[in-house]
């Protein structure tokens, strides 16, 4: 089935399982997990491993951070060591194998499309459950993603939902649905990458509000964004970086588009972080961040008192 083979079906059909052991191991079959075995030279990628965990488990939907794989929506945790994540609508497997987890919670018909041949939980669904199980960055991460254009494993998509459809979804009252609300509220369909995401919620948590995806226009009239704006004290903050905005074309557009920012009036500062600096090193940039709007504020009071003398 689609180059993988299950051992229950095959000994129903007549082949002794020792024998049919020895056979598969012989011509190069891998086994996959125990009673799952993928055909010599298949790629044991995602799909692979969903499909012959759900021919294992039939009664199983593809949820989660692994639905929205198959939907293109990004996220934070759903690399290829991140558990397989199903959902049992009949509230009944409790066994959870190795890189498997299985979240029991009822499902309507409606909820479950198929995709690529699996049966999944649709996107609406995928996202509600992401932002009622957590954590807070993977499911906002995933709705900012699901409700812009974004290009994600190299293939442009447009948005696949909307905010006020998510909002309906969240009006029946349910497990998590006050937490996820509220984790609702910080969510930006402007957002641009993780990286961007990730940016405003760690200055959010530090008590800065800057504007997003804010329009300037530079002196000969052309307009232009920049990822984050505190106007008042004309501080850009500009998240860079290819690995998050798409391909090196994109990103050298980005570097022409720093230097039209530079022109823009509004702007007295401009700070760039990457995207590391972003995951791996936010207390400084929020330091950063946080030292320059210091230094704006102590020059505008030099200044208001300078001219008042």
């Amino acid at each position: 089935m689609r180059g993988i083979l299950i051992t229950a079906r095959a000994v129903e059909a007549g082949w002794p399982r020792r024998s049919l052991t020895r056979a598969l191991r012989g011509e190069g079959w891998t086994l996959l997990r125990l009673g799952a075995w993928v055909e010599p030279g298949r790629d044991v990628g995602l799909l692979t491993r969903l499909r012959a965990t759900q021919l294992l488990e039939p009664r199983l939907v593809v949820s989660h951070r692994s639905a929205a794989a198959l939907w293109r929506i990004e996220t934070l945790t759903g690399g290829k060591r991140a558990p397989l994540e199903f959902i049992d609508p009949g509230l009944t497997l409790r066994r959870r194998d190795v890189g498997v987890r299985v979240h029991r919670t009822p499902l309507a018909e409606t909820e479950v499309v198929e995709r690529q041949g699996l049966r999944v939980t649709s996107p609406g669904r995928t996202l509600i459950d992401l932002l009622r199980d957590g954590p807070r960055d993977d499911a906002i991460v995933a709705v900012d993603s699901a409700l812009a254009h974004r290009t994600v494993g190299r293939v442009r998509r447009a948005p696949i939902t909307r905010l006020d459809w998510i909002t309906a979804e969240l009006e029946v009252p349910s497990r998590g649905t006050v937490r996820a609300l509220k984790w609702l509220a910080l969510c930006d369909p402007r957002a641009g990458s993780p990286a961007e995401t990730i940016a405003r919620l760690r200055m959010y948590d530090a008590g800065l509000r800057p504007e997003s995806q804010a329009e300037l226009h530079t002196p000969d009239g052309r307009r232009c964004f920049v990822d984050f704006l505190f106007r008042a004290a004309g501080l850009a903050v500009e998240i860079e970086g290819y690995a998050y905005h798409g391909t090196r074309d994109s990103h050298r557009r980005d570097i022409a588009r720093y230097n039209q920012l530079h022109q823009c009036p509004e702007i007295r500062r401009l700070l760039r972080y990457s995207a590391e600096d972003v995951f791996h090193r936010p207390a400084r940039m929020i330091g950063e961040i946080r030292g320059v709007l210091a230094t704006l504020a102590a020059r505008d009071q030099r200044d208001a008192m300078a001219s008042r003398s």
